[in-house]
């Protein structure tokens, strides 16, 4: 398995990591080796800079994790950030359901997730797949997985793999018309996957957009309040919403920020992507701050419409953090209900693959809701 060009042994003096990163060149990037999220993680870019960075990163995780321990790695510096959706049974039949583009991050943190990934030809999205299963095989995978990749100039290499269902599942689950989330539950309790790599085919294009209660103009710092006023977008063909809060509840401080999970499919990426804008255009929520106009902006963007994006996508369109401020009516300045009201939003959203999607009831933060199950996925 390819994987970037660094260090990743056991010895954390710092003058031997000093050593270390001399030989490795800059820039490059500290990580923590004890967990993801972007916590631990800093771009040095000069020798003199490294020991100020080195300090930070280990501070930051080891309160994130307990775990002090860094791992240092060659710095690209415009990456695509590409993950592989993968599942096993107990029968060792593992399959790969296409690749993610989670490039559109801040803080190293995905906010835009789509499949398949604009401007990958099959013959990479087989070598990237492979690659993917046989990881999965090597360790005697069961489940629902995810191995991410960091891909630059044609090139791929290793960073993680995540051990669970990643928040952006829907986008795949749109895109093939099955339920991840069943067929977890289903491998869990022993039943053999139904399906062979060779059925398995995508269909169209999603996006997913992750809706956090944020302020991008300070630093993307996160957002406290009640929910005073709540319009969400009408579930018409190709759209899908996964959301965890409603009118009149409170935001607080000690978790996420993220309230919700919008999606759109479309035959084509440039359907979903117009889709996507229009319902985001018709969601309002007032009360707090959110980042609903700049995932608007960067959907508007003509970068994002018509090139692959990166990593670097929003630190080289500052621009985009200072969106125009949208006009909510007076309703938004009212709060309708309790703060303390436990009701959430049901609906029903068609699916693209045929059907009719039910919004589960009650309210849960990462609600699952099945993409149908018609076999326009497979062939």
């Amino acid at each position: 398995m390819p994987v970037v060009p660094g260090y990743h042994g056991e010895d954390q003096d710092e003058a031997s990591l000093t050593e270390i990163a001399a030989r490795l060149g800059f820039p490059l990037l500290i990580k923590a080796a004890a967990g993801g999220g972007g916590k631990g993680m800093r771009i040095v870019r000069e020798a003199g800079a490294f020991a100020e960075a080195l300090a930070g990163a280990r501070r930051e995780a080891e309160a994130a994790f307990g775990d002090g321990r860094v791992l240092l790695e060659r710095y690209l510096e415009r990456p695509r950030h590409i993950e592989i959706q993968v599942f096993a049974d107990r029968a060792w039949n593992t399959v790969h359901l296409f690749e993610r583009d989670c490039s559109i991050q801040r803080r190293y943190q995905k906010i835009i997730e789509e499949a398949p990934a604009f401007g990958f030809d099959p013959a990479l999205r087989a070598e990237m797949g492979a690659a993917a299963v046989r990881a999965a095989r090597a360790v005697g995978y069961v489940g629902a997985g995810t191995v991410e990749f960091i891909f630059e100039n044609g090139a791929f290499y290793f960073m993680e793999m995540n051990t669970r269902l990643q928040v952006e599942h829907p986008v795949t689950e749109m895109i093939t018309g099955l339920d991840l989330v069943e067929w977890q539950l289903r491998v869990a309790a022993g039943e053999s996957l139904p399906w062979r790599q060779e059925a398995l085919a995508p269909r169209g294009h999603a996006i997913e957009v992750r809706i956090y209660a944020e302020d991008p103009e300070r630093g993307f710092l996160p957002a406290s309040g009640v929910i005073r006023h709540l319009r969400e977008p009408p579930l018409t063909d190709g759209i899908r919403l996964d959301s965890g809060v409603a009118e009149g509840d409170r935001v607080g401080i000690h978790y996420d920020p993220m309230i919700a999970k919008l999606i759109a499919w479309g035959e084509t990426r440039d359907q979903a992507r117009t889709r996507l804008l229009g319902a985001l255009g018709a969601y309002e929520i007032g009360g707090l701050k959110t980042n609903l106009r700049l995932l608007e902006a960067i959907l508007a963007h003509p970068d994002f419409a018509t090139a692959p994006p990166d990593t670097g996508f929003i630190a080289r369109h500052p621009e985009l953090l200072t969106p125009p401020p949208q006009e909510l009516p007076r309703a938004a300045w009212r709060q309708r209900r309790s703060p303390f009201s436990i009701r959430a939003r049901r609906g029903r959203a068609r699916s693209p693959h045929g059907g009719v999607i039910p919004t589960p009831r009650g309210r849960r933060m990462m609600s699952s809701v099945p993409a149908g199950r018609r076999g326009c996925g497979l062939r």
